[in-house]
């Protein structure tokens, strides 16, 4: 009787597939504007570490330099924190566009030595790279001195928006914005509740990116 033939491992070429198909997570990522325009920063291998894409960076800066009524793209005296700073390229471009004070806050230990790094290689003086914890940061902050917050934690970890965001609010100059970065699109009236409104909107793939400013009371 003949024998039948051995069946195929059908596991393999799908797994094979499924790594072939996994995105790359970029090793470096660029300054866009500023001093340190075209710079290249570079990004440690780490689970849930997710740069802020180019475009959405120099869509983000876009706005930002709309409202700071500056020419060239620049935030000049600005006061900004990155609270959590990952890569540091939001708040190093802040700082690049000539931002007076910039915050860099981290939990992870690597990440921290790698912003420090940055922070020497471009002779950044106006940054300050800080091991902790971001809603913290932001609690510590004086009423209303902040005119940009760059909020872009871990998408897995939904627990940190909210006290983020309500930080954030309390800390942010009239004239401020804050750039949030999350798996979805927060609603109208979610962010009303916190004293906030949508200013803009883009999406890029998996990222909502929303510049937020302070709500408008409308008189009764």
């Amino acid at each position: 009787m003949p024998q039948k033939p051995p069946k195929k491992n059908a596991a393999a070429p799908v797994a094979r597939a499924s790594a072939a198909k996994r995105p790359s997570r970029p090793s470096e990522v660029r300054i866009i504007g500023g001093e340190w325009k075209r710079t290249r920063l570079a990004v440690a291998d780490k689970p849930g570490l997710r740069p802020t894409p180019d475009r959405v960076r120099e869509t983000l800066f876009n706005w930002l330099a709309s409202l700071a009524g500056v020419g060239g793209g620049a935030l000049p005296g600005w006061h900004c924190i990155d609270a959590f700073a990952g890569t540091g390229a939001l708040g190093l471009e802040a700082a690049s566009r000539g931002a007076a004070h910039v915050l860099l806050c981290e939990q992870d230990a690597a990440l921290v030595a790698q912003l420090q790094a940055a922070k020497a290689k471009l002779s950044a003086e106006a940054v300050r790279v800080e091991r902790g914890n971001g809603v913290t940061a932001l609690e510590r902050a004086a009423a209303g001195s902040l005119q940009a917050v760059f909020l872009d934690p871990p998408f897995d970890n939904l627990a940190l928006y909210e006290p983020a965001l309500r930080a954030a609010a309390r800390a942010l100059h009239a004239d401020g914005a804050i750039y949030l970065e999350a798996p979805r699109r927060w609603a109208t009236e979610e962010l009303a509740a916190l004293g906030l409104a949508e200013f803009r909107y883009l999406k890029a793939g998996a990222v909502h990116a929303h510049l937020l400013r302070r709500a408008v009371s409308v008189p009764a």
